[in-house]
């Protein structure tokens, strides 16, 4: 089964997965539903965060199409395939 995660630390919440997913394997909850998750300082210094962070609630049913890896500005996506591959964010 595949696996999909979220570092919400580095989540700027810029819904660039949820946009590009065509499984919608993504969906933007309020920030402060995770009240003790600390925004990573690197990725705060480069990007803006916003009101929400992205969670894979439908990871199982990832087709590793990877759409949602290039277009993470926070890099903060990994999906693990039915394989044991591990693919990361990579933004472009």
């Amino acid at each position: 089964m595949v696996q999909v995660d979220v570092a919400l630390a580095k989540c700027t919440g810029c819904a660039h997965c949820r946009d590009v997913c065509p499984v919608n394997v993504f969906e933007l909850k309020p920030r402060d539903q995770f009240p003790d998750v600390v925004d990573d300082p690197g990725v705060a210094a480069k990007f803006q965060f916003r009101t929400e962070r992205s969670v894979a609630i439908n990871g199982p049913e990832c087709i590793v199409c990877e759409a949602c890896l290039f277009e993470c500005e926070g890099e903060c996506i990994t999906i693990t395939d039915d394989e044991g591959h591990v693919h990361n964010s990579t933004y472009k």
